[in-house]
């Protein structure tokens, strides 16, 4: 992590950020009854997400941020239900759910990766 000079080099921050975009874009067409409900929840979910990497980042010790990650994994996971919930309800189509759902497993993959090796980083100092 030494190369890294700021949270915004982070691949996995930078995931978080397409995520925000691209749920943005798709909440849009929720209907109006949902503002408040659905839409608002997946919104903060997955705002939650490059937020707490940030977050942690700023904290200034791998645990804390490891702690961090941890919390932006949860909203990761969060967010995989409520795309579910969303398509039940026929607010998303599939290609729609699979275009977000695509991004979600890239970032749950990257996340946990970038977790392991934080953990090994922890535990032989």
């Amino acid at each position: 992590m030494t190369d890294i000079k700021s949270y915004k080099d982070l691949i996995i921050w930078q995931k978080g950020i397409e995520i925000v975009d691209l749920v943005y874009v798709l909440t849009k067409s929720f209907p109006k009854e949902e503002v408040f409900s659905l839409t608002s929840q997946i919104k903060r979910c997955s705002v939650s997400i490059p937020s707490n990497i940030a977050e942690g980042w700023g904290r200034g010790s791998e645990k804390s941020f490891l702690n961090f990650l941890n919390i932006a994994r949860g909203s990761l996971y969060e967010l995989e239900t409520q795309i579910e919930i969303a398509t039940r309800q026929e607010y998303l189509d599939e290609e729609a759910r699979n275009q977000i759902v695509l991004l979600l497993t890239e970032e749950s993959k990257m996340l946990s990766s970038f977790m392991n090796k934080l953990k090994s980083r922890i535990t032989s100092h």
